[in-house]
């Protein structure tokens, strides 16, 4: 029996639906519980309910942009891409952070009382960087850019019909879900920034051929610099 478009879409927003209840509520469970950790362990979660979704729908996380690097020149290859994604994060977190400063919406100064909260402690506890630095790459790097890239633009991607603007779209509502999502600790200003970073790198991953492996490796990377200048309290 052929499936029509109509129940197709229907089928993707009723899973699209699971899977956002399980990051929301998996958050809110665990916000009570271990506030700093609540975002990781919620995406844990998440990935884990797209794992059985990916094993029902007979799909590959290759689907979702990670992709196998076959041979051996293939990551080399990715480096550039990668190089361009960690000058768009830098620039737009700096330059809108700069924008948002001169236009009097906030002050770069100081740290906020949500960020003081999660990362106070990581200042010479070399422990701590250590732990944050494997959570920036498993769950932020990887997990990250596997829910809101690949997963959310593909999703999204198929609910909408045919149309110049639907590609626009199902880049732009995961970039405004990033933002929200940072928004608990970070405020209306990271609110903002990380939603322009999204918009960035949903765009780069669309321009990458829907190659995720350059998304991971600049968020990666940018994220290990910033928990570096909070271990060794650099002003940045």
């Amino acid at each position: 029996m052929t499936t029509t478009p109509t129940r197709r879409r229907f089928g993707v927003l009723i899973e699209l639906a699971i899977v956002m209840a399980v990051l929301v509520l998996t958050k809110l469970i665990f916000d009570q519980i271990a506030w700093r950790f609540a975002g990781p362990i919620s995406l844990a979660f998440t990935l884990a309910t797209i794992g059985v979704v990916t094993v029902l729908r007979k799909e590959s996380w290759a689907h979702f942009g990670l992709r196998r690097l076959r041979r051996w020149w293939s990551f080399p290859l990715v480096l550039p891409q990668a190089l361009l994604g960690i000058v768009a994060i830098l620039g737009i977190g700096t330059g809108t952070a700069l924008l948002g400063e001169a236009l009097g919406f906030w002050s770069t100064e100081g740290t906020s009382a949500g960020v003081e909260a999660r990362w106070g402690d990581i200042e010479g506890n070399l422990p701590v960087y250590l732990m944050w630095m494997a959570i920036g790459w498993t769950s932020a790097a990887f997990g990250e850019e596997i829910f809101f890239r690949g997963y959310l633009i593909d999703r999204i991607g198929k609910l909408l019909p045919s149309a110049r603007w639907a590609t626009a779209v199902a880049v732009f509502i995961p970039a405004l879900i990033f933002g929200i999502a940072h928004a608990y600790y970070q405020g209306v200003r990271g609110l903002i920034v990380t939603g322009l970073i999204g918009l960035a790198l949903g765009t780069l991953y669309l321009v990458n051929k829907r190659n995720l492996w350059p998304n991971i490796i600049a968020h990666g990377v940018v994220d290990s610099l910033a928990f570096t200048a909070m271990y060794l309290d650099l002003d940045i």
